[in-house]
Protein backbone atom coordinates (compact mmCIF):
# COMPACT_ATOMS: atom_id res chain seq x y z
CA UNK A 1 0.00 0.00 0.00
CA UNK A 2 1.73 2.95 -0.88
CA UNK A 3 0.35 7.03 -0.12
CA UNK A 4 -0.52 9.88 -2.68
CA UNK A 5 2.84 11.35 -4.01
CA UNK A 6 2.97 14.72 -3.03
CA UNK A 7 3.22 16.11 -6.93
CA UNK A 8 -0.37 14.41 -7.77
CA UNK A 9 -2.05 15.71 -4.50
CA UNK A 10 -2.20 18.81 -6.00
CA UNK A 11 -3.34 18.12 -8.95
CA UNK A 12 -6.12 15.83 -7.70
CA UNK A 13 -7.39 18.99 -5.46
CA UNK A 14 -7.63 21.40 -8.37
CA UNK A 15 -9.74 18.47 -10.50
CA UNK A 16 -12.05 18.70 -7.41
CA UNK A 17 -12.74 22.30 -7.28
CA UNK A 18 -12.42 22.67 -11.12
CA UNK A 19 -16.19 20.73 -11.56
CA UNK A 20 -17.44 22.61 -8.26
CA UNK A 21 -16.29 26.23 -9.74
CA UNK A 22 -19.29 26.51 -12.08
CA UNK A 23 -21.80 25.27 -9.98
CA UNK A 24 -22.61 28.66 -8.33
CA UNK A 25 -23.02 30.62 -11.70
CA UNK A 26 -24.78 27.79 -13.03
CA UNK A 27 -27.16 27.73 -9.73
CA UNK A 28 -27.41 32.02 -10.35
CA UNK A 29 -28.11 32.07 -14.06
CA UNK A 30 -30.80 29.19 -13.50
CA UNK A 31 -32.34 31.12 -10.93
CA UNK A 32 -32.20 34.53 -12.46
CA UNK A 33 -33.50 32.57 -15.94
CA UNK A 34 -36.53 30.89 -13.90
CA UNK A 35 -37.41 34.47 -11.62
CA UNK A 36 -40.75 36.02 -12.73
CA UNK A 37 -39.59 39.51 -13.49
CA UNK A 38 -36.99 38.43 -15.89
CA UNK A 39 -39.87 36.43 -17.56
CA UNK A 40 -42.18 39.42 -17.69
CA UNK A 41 -39.17 41.64 -18.86
CA UNK A 42 -38.67 38.97 -21.98
CA UNK A 43 -42.53 39.75 -22.48
CA UNK A 44 -41.77 43.67 -22.32
CA UNK A 45 -38.85 43.10 -25.07
CA UNK A 46 -41.24 41.17 -27.14
CA UNK A 47 -44.06 43.94 -26.92
CA UNK A 48 -41.48 46.42 -27.37
CA UNK A 49 -39.99 44.54 -30.78
CA UNK A 50 -43.16 43.85 -31.98
CA UNK A 51 -44.01 47.27 -32.26
CA UNK A 52 -41.24 48.59 -33.45
CA UNK A 53 -41.07 46.71 -36.43
CA UNK A 54 -44.91 47.23 -37.06
CA UNK A 55 -44.58 51.04 -36.77
CA UNK A 56 -40.28 51.57 -37.18
CA UNK A 57 -40.68 55.17 -37.87
CA UNK A 58 -42.98 56.31 -34.74
CA UNK A 59 -42.90 53.62 -31.75
CA UNK A 60 -39.15 52.73 -31.09
CA UNK A 61 -38.00 56.71 -30.87
CA UNK A 62 -37.16 58.61 -27.93
CA UNK A 63 -39.61 61.10 -27.62
CA UNK A 64 -41.81 58.45 -28.17
CA UNK A 65 -40.61 55.99 -25.02
CA UNK A 66 -40.57 59.18 -22.98
CA UNK A 67 -43.98 59.32 -23.86
CA UNK A 68 -44.58 55.63 -22.69
CA UNK A 69 -42.03 56.56 -19.45
CA UNK A 70 -44.32 59.34 -18.32
CA UNK A 71 -47.69 57.82 -18.66
CA UNK A 72 -46.23 55.37 -16.89
CA UNK A 73 -44.99 56.98 -14.06
CA UNK A 74 -48.52 57.94 -12.25
CA UNK A 75 -48.96 54.24 -12.29
CA UNK A 76 -45.73 52.95 -10.99
CA UNK A 77 -46.05 54.75 -7.43
CA UNK A 78 -49.78 53.57 -7.16
CA UNK A 79 -48.56 50.06 -7.85
CA UNK A 80 -45.29 50.26 -5.09
CA UNK A 81 -47.73 51.03 -2.52
CA UNK A 82 -49.60 47.78 -3.85
CA UNK A 83 -46.62 46.05 -4.08
CA UNK A 84 -46.29 46.33 -0.19
CA UNK A 85 -50.41 45.34 -0.05
CA UNK A 86 -50.55 42.54 -1.98
CA UNK A 87 -47.33 41.11 -0.31
CA UNK A 88 -49.53 40.53 2.87
CA UNK A 89 -52.20 38.31 0.56
CA UNK A 90 -54.35 41.67 1.06
CA UNK A 91 -55.48 44.04 -1.23
CA UNK A 92 -56.45 47.41 -2.02
CA UNK A 93 -59.20 49.04 -4.50
CA UNK A 94 -59.38 52.04 -3.00
CA UNK A 95 -56.20 53.76 -4.37
CA UNK A 96 -58.00 55.25 -7.55
CA UNK A 97 -60.53 56.86 -5.64
CA UNK A 98 -58.22 58.03 -2.56
CA UNK A 99 -55.73 59.48 -5.34
CA UNK A 100 -58.95 61.62 -7.11
CA UNK A 101 -59.89 63.13 -3.47
CA UNK A 102 -56.87 64.22 -2.75
CA UNK A 103 -55.75 65.58 -5.40
CA UNK A 104 -59.02 67.43 -4.91
CA UNK A 105 -58.01 68.55 -1.65
CA UNK A 106 -55.16 70.01 -2.77
CA UNK A 107 -55.70 71.21 -6.02
CA UNK A 108 -58.40 73.59 -3.96
CA UNK A 109 -55.86 74.43 -1.40
CA UNK A 110 -53.35 74.92 -3.95
CA UNK A 111 -56.24 77.46 -5.62
CA UNK A 112 -56.79 78.97 -2.59
CA UNK A 113 -53.00 79.64 -2.04
CA UNK A 114 -52.31 80.88 -5.86
CA UNK A 115 -50.18 84.02 -4.80
CA UNK A 116 -48.06 82.30 -2.09
CA UNK A 117 -45.71 81.09 -4.83
CA UNK A 118 -43.43 77.83 -4.12
CA UNK A 119 -45.16 77.48 -0.08
CA UNK A 120 -48.55 76.85 -1.97
CA UNK A 121 -46.42 73.94 -3.97
CA UNK A 122 -45.48 72.38 -0.64
CA UNK A 123 -48.59 72.87 1.03
CA UNK A 124 -50.34 71.23 -1.26
CA UNK A 125 -48.01 68.32 -1.57
CA UNK A 126 -47.86 67.80 2.40
CA UNK A 127 -52.03 68.17 2.29
CA UNK A 128 -52.41 65.60 -0.42
CA UNK A 129 -49.85 63.10 0.75
CA UNK A 130 -51.59 63.13 4.30
CA UNK A 131 -54.86 63.33 2.65
CA UNK A 132 -54.02 59.91 1.49
CA UNK A 133 -51.98 58.98 4.87
CA UNK A 134 -55.77 59.02 6.58
CA UNK A 135 -57.26 57.37 3.80
CA UNK A 136 -54.37 54.55 4.03
CA UNK A 137 -55.11 54.19 7.73
CA UNK A 138 -58.60 53.86 7.88
CA UNK A 139 -58.03 50.87 5.33
CA UNK A 140 -55.42 49.27 7.51
CA UNK A 141 -56.97 49.98 10.92
CA UNK A 142 -60.35 48.39 9.70
CA UNK A 143 -58.75 45.29 7.91
CA UNK A 144 -56.07 45.04 11.13
CA UNK A 145 -58.08 45.73 14.03
CA UNK A 146 -61.60 45.23 12.55
CA UNK A 147 -60.89 41.81 10.74
CA UNK A 148 -63.05 43.33 7.94
CA UNK A 149 -62.32 41.41 4.96
CA UNK A 150 -59.53 43.92 3.00
CA UNK A 151 -61.73 43.57 -0.47
CA UNK A 152 -64.97 44.63 1.32
CA UNK A 153 -63.03 47.52 3.00
CA UNK A 154 -61.48 48.87 0.43
CA UNK A 155 -63.99 48.59 -1.98
CA UNK A 156 -66.19 50.52 0.58
CA UNK A 157 -63.60 53.59 1.09
CA UNK A 158 -62.97 53.71 -2.61
CA UNK A 159 -66.98 54.55 -3.11
CA UNK A 160 -66.28 56.89 0.06
CA UNK A 161 -63.40 58.80 -1.71
CA UNK A 162 -65.24 59.31 -4.83
CA UNK A 163 -68.44 60.40 -3.16
CA UNK A 164 -66.71 63.18 -1.11
CA UNK A 165 -64.51 63.88 -3.77
CA UNK A 166 -67.95 64.89 -6.27
CA UNK A 167 -69.42 67.00 -3.00
CA UNK A 168 -66.56 68.79 -2.45
CA UNK A 169 -66.24 69.79 -5.77
CA UNK A 170 -69.64 69.58 -7.08
CA UNK A 171 -68.84 66.93 -10.00
CA UNK A 172 -66.62 69.77 -11.68
CA UNK A 173 -62.86 69.40 -11.83
CA UNK A 174 -60.57 71.95 -9.96
CA UNK A 175 -59.26 74.04 -12.59
CA UNK A 176 -57.46 76.72 -10.69
CA UNK A 177 -54.16 75.41 -10.19
CA UNK A 178 -51.21 77.06 -9.87
CA UNK A 179 -49.43 77.46 -13.20
CA UNK A 180 -46.07 76.48 -11.70
CA UNK A 181 -46.86 73.12 -10.62
CA UNK A 182 -47.62 72.38 -14.38
CA UNK A 183 -44.64 74.01 -15.70
CA UNK A 184 -42.02 72.82 -13.25
CA UNK A 185 -43.32 69.47 -12.08
CA UNK A 186 -46.21 68.46 -14.51
CA UNK A 187 -44.07 69.47 -18.02
CA UNK A 188 -40.38 69.82 -16.26
CA UNK A 189 -37.26 68.27 -17.01
CA UNK A 190 -34.39 67.44 -15.56
CA UNK A 191 -31.23 66.93 -17.44
CA UNK A 192 -33.52 65.98 -20.34
CA UNK A 193 -35.82 63.85 -17.96
CA UNK A 194 -39.69 64.27 -17.16
CA UNK A 195 -39.90 65.48 -13.67
CA UNK A 196 -42.81 63.26 -12.80
CA UNK A 197 -40.40 59.92 -14.14
CA UNK A 198 -37.88 60.82 -11.82
CA UNK A 199 -40.13 61.54 -8.83
CA UNK A 200 -41.91 57.90 -9.47
CA UNK A 201 -38.43 56.38 -10.35
CA UNK A 202 -37.43 57.64 -6.37
CA UNK A 203 -40.26 56.05 -5.15
CA UNK A 204 -39.60 52.75 -6.78
CA UNK A 205 -36.02 52.91 -5.57
CA UNK A 206 -36.54 53.76 -2.15
CA UNK A 207 -39.70 50.91 -2.00
CA UNK A 208 -37.53 48.27 -3.51
CA UNK A 209 -34.71 49.25 -1.12
CA UNK A 210 -37.45 48.91 1.82
CA UNK A 211 -39.07 45.81 0.46
CA UNK A 212 -35.83 44.05 0.14
CA UNK A 213 -33.25 45.33 2.95
CA UNK A 214 -35.20 46.29 5.57
CA UNK A 215 -37.12 44.52 8.85
CA UNK A 216 -40.30 46.49 7.62
CA UNK A 217 -39.62 44.38 4.07
CA UNK A 218 -38.85 40.91 6.27
CA UNK A 219 -41.96 41.56 8.22
CA UNK A 220 -44.53 42.52 5.00
CA UNK A 221 -43.09 38.87 3.53
CA UNK A 222 -43.69 37.09 6.63
CA UNK A 223 -47.38 38.90 7.26
CA UNK A 224 -48.19 37.18 3.72
CA UNK A 225 -46.71 33.91 4.32
CA UNK A 226 -46.89 33.17 7.64
CA UNK A 227 -48.43 35.83 9.93
CA UNK A 228 -48.90 33.47 12.78
CA UNK A 229 -44.91 32.96 12.75
CA UNK A 230 -44.52 36.54 12.96
CA UNK A 231 -46.80 36.99 15.52
CA UNK A 232 -44.94 34.38 17.33
CA UNK A 233 -41.73 35.98 17.20
CA UNK A 234 -43.69 38.74 18.76
CA UNK A 235 -44.33 41.24 15.93
CA UNK A 236 -47.74 43.15 16.18
CA UNK A 237 -49.26 41.77 13.03
CA UNK A 238 -52.19 44.11 12.98
CA UNK A 239 -49.76 47.16 13.65
CA UNK A 240 -47.68 46.16 11.12
CA UNK A 241 -50.67 45.97 8.49
CA UNK A 242 -52.03 49.33 9.65
CA UNK A 243 -48.58 50.61 8.21
CA UNK A 244 -48.48 48.46 5.09
CA UNK A 245 -51.97 50.30 4.05
CA UNK A 246 -51.00 53.75 5.35
CA UNK A 247 -48.36 53.64 3.18
CA UNK A 248 -50.09 52.61 -0.19
CA UNK A 249 -52.98 55.48 1.14
CA UNK A 250 -49.38 58.02 1.50
CA UNK A 251 -48.48 56.99 -2.64
CA UNK A 252 -52.25 57.21 -3.50
CA UNK A 253 -51.82 60.93 -2.38
CA UNK A 254 -49.04 61.18 -3.64
CA UNK A 255 -49.99 60.14 -7.14
CA UNK A 256 -53.13 62.35 -6.72
CA UNK A 257 -50.60 65.49 -6.65
CA UNK A 258 -48.66 64.20 -9.66
CA UNK A 259 -51.87 63.62 -11.72
CA UNK A 260 -52.45 67.15 -10.60
CA UNK A 261 -49.27 68.66 -12.17
CA UNK A 262 -49.09 66.32 -15.01
CA UNK A 263 -53.15 67.40 -16.45
CA UNK A 264 -52.93 71.20 -14.39
CA UNK A 265 -56.35 70.48 -13.30
CA UNK A 266 -57.90 67.17 -10.97
CA UNK A 267 -59.44 64.67 -13.14
CA UNK A 268 -62.64 63.32 -11.50
CA UNK A 269 -63.34 60.86 -14.03
CA UNK A 270 -60.61 59.99 -15.32
CA UNK A 271 -59.17 57.25 -13.26
CA UNK A 272 -62.11 54.62 -12.62
CA UNK A 273 -59.76 51.75 -13.81
CA UNK A 274 -56.21 52.88 -11.80
CA UNK A 275 -57.20 50.30 -9.44
CA UNK A 276 -57.35 47.78 -11.84
CA UNK A 277 -54.57 48.67 -14.09
CA UNK A 278 -52.42 48.77 -10.37
CA UNK A 279 -53.15 45.62 -9.07
CA UNK A 280 -52.84 44.11 -12.92
CA UNK A 281 -49.51 45.92 -12.82
CA UNK A 282 -48.13 44.23 -9.71
CA UNK A 283 -49.58 40.75 -10.40
CA UNK A 284 -48.15 40.70 -14.25
CA UNK A 285 -44.99 41.56 -12.72
CA UNK A 286 -44.37 38.11 -10.38
CA UNK A 287 -46.38 39.45 -7.04
CA UNK A 288 -48.79 36.87 -5.63
CA UNK A 289 -51.96 37.26 -4.83
CA UNK A 290 -52.16 34.83 -2.18
CA UNK A 291 -48.72 36.89 -0.85
CA UNK A 292 -45.44 36.30 0.51
CA UNK A 293 -43.84 36.84 -2.73
CA UNK A 294 -43.05 39.76 -4.58
CA UNK A 295 -40.85 42.67 -6.03
CA UNK A 296 -40.62 45.94 -6.56
CA UNK A 297 -38.22 45.32 -9.83
CA UNK A 298 -41.26 43.21 -11.06
CA UNK A 299 -43.96 45.50 -10.55
CA UNK A 300 -41.74 48.48 -12.32
CA UNK A 301 -41.69 45.91 -15.47
CA UNK A 302 -45.23 45.13 -14.79
CA UNK A 303 -46.21 48.50 -15.20
CA UNK A 304 -44.47 49.07 -18.73
CA UNK A 305 -46.85 45.98 -20.13
CA UNK A 306 -50.04 48.21 -20.11
CA UNK A 307 -48.07 51.34 -20.93
CA UNK A 308 -46.67 49.97 -23.88
CA UNK A 309 -49.95 48.15 -25.13
CA UNK A 310 -51.57 51.35 -24.63
CA UNK A 311 -49.17 53.31 -26.79
CA UNK A 312 -48.58 51.10 -29.50
CA UNK A 313 -52.24 50.34 -29.90
CA UNK A 314 -52.44 54.16 -30.56
CA UNK A 315 -49.28 54.48 -32.89
CA UNK A 316 -50.97 51.96 -34.71
CA UNK A 317 -54.14 53.55 -35.29
CA UNK A 318 -55.88 50.49 -33.10
CA UNK A 319 -58.83 51.35 -30.40
CA UNK A 320 -57.18 52.08 -27.57
CA UNK A 321 -60.15 49.41 -25.86
CA UNK A 322 -58.18 46.65 -27.00
CA UNK A 323 -55.81 47.79 -24.37
CA UNK A 324 -58.02 47.03 -21.60
CA UNK A 325 -58.83 43.89 -23.46
CA UNK A 326 -54.88 42.59 -23.53
CA UNK A 327 -54.29 43.50 -19.90
CA UNK A 328 -57.05 41.08 -18.62
CA UNK A 329 -56.52 38.52 -20.27
CA UNK A 330 -52.36 39.04 -19.30
CA UNK A 331 -53.77 39.54 -15.61
CA UNK A 332 -55.92 36.20 -15.67
CA UNK A 333 -52.16 34.12 -17.36
CA UNK A 334 -50.43 35.44 -14.85
CA UNK A 335 -52.48 34.85 -11.91
CA UNK A 336 -52.55 31.13 -14.00
CA UNK A 337 -48.82 30.58 -13.97
CA UNK A 338 -49.04 31.69 -10.31
CA UNK A 339 -51.01 29.05 -9.16
CA UNK A 340 -49.15 26.48 -11.31
CA UNK A 341 -45.84 27.84 -9.41
CA UNK A 342 -47.86 26.99 -5.70
CA UNK A 343 -49.11 23.79 -6.93
CA UNK A 344 -45.32 22.79 -8.13
CA UNK A 345 -43.82 24.26 -4.68
CA UNK A 346 -46.56 22.25 -2.75
CA UNK A 347 -45.53 19.18 -4.52
CA UNK A 348 -41.90 19.74 -3.83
Amino acid sequence: MTSPSPATAPAKDEGDRGPAAPAPRRRLRRRFLAAPATRIFGVLVLLLAAFTALAPDSFLTGANLSNIANDASILLVLAVGSTFVIITAGIDLSVGGVLVFSSVVSAQVMAHLAGAGAAALVLGLVVAVVTGLLWGLLNGVLVAKARIPALIVTLGTMGMALGAALLITGGVDVRDVPLDLALYVGSGRIAGVPVLVVISACVAVVGGIVLAMTRFGRHTYAAGSNSEALRRAGINTARHLIKVYALAGLLSGLAGYLSVAQFATTTLNGHSTDNLQTIAAVVIGGTSLFGGVGTIVGSVIGVFIPSVLQNGFVVLGVQPFWQQVAVGAVLIVAVFLDQLRRRARARG
